[in-house]
């Protein structure tokens, strides 16, 4: 066996441990009683001691070593290149060290959601500020192992070749130019009359089966797959076994709708992966921008579009069974397409969003530069959401409560929800320019020719190139914000 075979069987053992992991977790966030907490912190931990084991070990860095001087094909070459950056992000980092955080964050995890529900920040700060603590060691040791700064390492962490120097540029255009047009849409929306609220309630299970009906047409595949209720919705589970949660609201269905094909546009990402290389780094998704990219390309480009609600609304009126003004298409798309500065990230307009990724990248990267303390967050939390949008949180469970992410250990995730609404923009654009029937089909409930188009063009590369060589190829061009501000400016102000 030469060395790259043997490499090759080394991470499908660690796939099927991520697996594993990645199924635990789901539980965690949806059915595990309360209870099991401290039992299944100990049991995440060792799988990820484990796998950090394997990833290091001496054995796998010769075989690399060898590795590189064998004969490979193109495709074997990019994934012996994600096993090098794997094993070097791993071994940058003391098994003790990935121990002690992951247990960190069970508990954090665990702690959150009652601080949460009774908006007690003081409840977690300490669990957080351990947290912090051990994801700026980490921030540190990569950091010190590739050459870069420790929130630069924490971000290539989720997304490669990620920095500061790409994320600063383009969110300077955004922090120059939403200001102005978020206000010329607010003016242009005073002037027309104001869509009408449907009246609920909207009973869970009749939203349910919405849901459903949508991510079977959207192309989930429910035979490798499943819907679930999550206090935050997420998308997880296993290569072949997806599982994706929402959260319903029985006094607004449009809630759980949009984040159930938000989940699912991850969904499709994961289950479209090359299966030829099931179970290798090379078969993994890009990054968290080009994943971020899918859910936002389904649920804000393709599912916010007029003929999307053309669909959609006799679907919605057969659910809940009503009728009238309120339920018709144009007035469900005036509905969801109103843009209205709140203090929820996840309910945020598209025009708004990208001031919530702002602020949360201006907080993080502070904090792990150690000049923002963790008491002092819920302030300059709120204070910073007042500078951006006008909006100041009644409470924190409406603040810096609001977002998992923090206490989960993800520093470095936020810029690319909005680096993923960006490349949705160019995405969306080159597919509807390639497949004319695009827009005609979601019309009639058809999301072949997107989900085709994606196919070829983002899942089936996978890890196989970076993500500026897979945009520059879809679109044309590499990422920027001119396609998303263009985007904006048709949605919300063309005649």
């Amino acid at each position: 066996m030469n060395a790259y075979t043997s490499l090759e069987r080394t991470f499908a053992r660690l796939a099927a441990i991520q697996d594993a992991a990645g199924i635990l977790g789901w539980d965690c966030q949806t059915q595990m009683p309360d209870g099991a907490a401290g039992a299944r912190a100990d049991q995440l931990a060792v799988l990820r001691g484990l796998a950090h084991e394997i990833l290091t070990a001496p054995e796998t860095a010769d075989r690399i070593e060898a590795a590189r001087a064998e004969a490979v094909d193109p495709g074997q070459a990019a994934n012996l290149g994600e096993m090098e950056r794997a094993h070097r992000h791993a071994a940058a980092v003391p098994p003790d060290l990935v121990e002690a955080s992951s247990r960190a964050v069970s508990k954090a995890e665990m702690t959150w959601r009652s601080a949460r529900a009774e908006s007690d920040f003081a409840r977690l700060a300490p669990d957080l500020a351990e947290v912090l603590r051990l994801q700026r060691a980490i921030g540190q040791a990569k950091g010190e192992a590739l050459g870069l700064a420790p929130y630069d390492a924490l971000l290539d962490g989720y997304d490669p070749g990620l920095r500061r120097a790409v994320i600063d540029p383009i969110f300077a255009v955004l922090r120059a130019e939403l200001p102005g047009l978020v206000a010329r849409i607010a003016e242009r929306q005073a002037a027309r009359p104001a869509p009408i609220a449907p009246e609920g309630p909207f009973p869970v299970e009749a939203q349910r089966r919405v849901g459903l009906a949508l991510m079977e047409a959207a192309g989930f595949d429910f035979t490798r797959g499943r819907l679930d209720v999550s206090l935050h919705p997420f998308c997880g589970g296993a290569r072949d076994d997806v599982r994706i949660t929402t959260r319903y609201d029985e006094s607004d269905f449009a809630r759980a709708l949009m984040g159930v094909l938000h989940e699912t546009g991850h969904a499709l990402y994961e289950q479209g992966r090359p299966a030829a290389w099931h179970g290798q780094p090379a078969g993994e998704a890009r990054g968290m921008t080009l994943h971020e990219s899918q859910s936002l390309i389904v649920e804000m480009q393709a599912c916010r579009s007029p003929e999307f609600f053309r669909y959609l609304a006799p679907l919605l009126r057969e659910a809940f069974g009503r009728s009238g003004p309120a339920w018709e298409a144009e007035n469900l798309h005036r509905l969801a397409t109103r843009v209205e500065p709140g203090p929820i990230r996840v309910d945020a307009d598209e025009a708004t969003y990208p001031a919530h990724i702002l602020l949360r990248y201006d907080l993080e990267s502070a904090m792990i530069a150690g000049d923002l303390a963790v008491a002092d967050l819920p302030g300059a939390f709120d204070d910073g959401l007042h500078a951006l949008i006008g909006v100041r949180p009644a409470d924190d469970r409406l603040g810096c409560l609001q977002d998992i992410h923090w206490p989960g250990g993800a520093w470095g995730y936020f810029p690319t929800y909005t680096l993923g609404a960006l490349a949705a923009a160019q995405l969306f654009a080159a597919a509807r320019q390639a497949e004319p029937d695009l827009l005609p089909g979601l019309a009639r409930g058809d999301f072949g020719p997107l989900r085709g188009w994606l196919r070829r063009h983002v899942h089936a590369r996978a890890s196989l190139a970076g993500t500026d060589a897979i945009l520059a190829d879809a679109t044309g061009a590499t990422l920027g914000p001119d396609a998303f501000l263009r985007h904006l400016e048709a949605r919300y102000l063309a005649a």
